[in-house]
């Protein structure tokens, strides 16, 4: 998969699960402020993200607090299912399909965007030989 390809990948996942949480905003409103707030956020942020990687396609940065933001949302859904969630959703709530789509294609936002981010290279230490011993 090409490096635009990838990057498009990442956009896209932004901006749906951006209108998903968007959409579900105030329905999470109706549960609880926390909740609904959240939501809110995620949705800012998330637009954030799809905005400014395609204003600035070669930037790290955004990149790499995109492939952050996509794995802490199936983490906290992940919890909000089985455990649920401090002050957003104390008890768990169950599975849905929709929650799962978005799931997927946060999933696939964040393959795509770790892909994208730079590799830091191992280093060999090797034990030098004082010279002149």
């Amino acid at each position: 998969m090409s490096v635009s390809l990838r990057r498009d990948v990442v956009i896209l996942a932004c901006a749906a699960s951006a209108g998903i949480h968007g959409a579900l905003t105030r329905a999470h409103f109706a549960e609880s402020a926390a909740a609904g707030a959240g939501f809110a956020a995620t949705t800012i942020v998330l637009a954030l993200f799809a905005a400014v990687l395609t204003w600035y396609p070669y930037a790290r940065l955004p990149l790499g607090l995109a492939a952050l933001t996509l794995g802490g949302l199936i983490a906290s859904y992940a919890l909000t299912v089985t455990t649920g969630l401090p002050v957003l959703h104390p008890e768990p709530e169950p599975v849905t399909g929709l929650a799962v789509v978005t799931k997927a294609i946060e999933a696939a936002g964040l393959v795509a965007a770790s892909s994208l981010l730079p590799r830091r290279r191992a280093v060999a230490f090797r034990n030098p030989q004082p010279k002149g011993t």
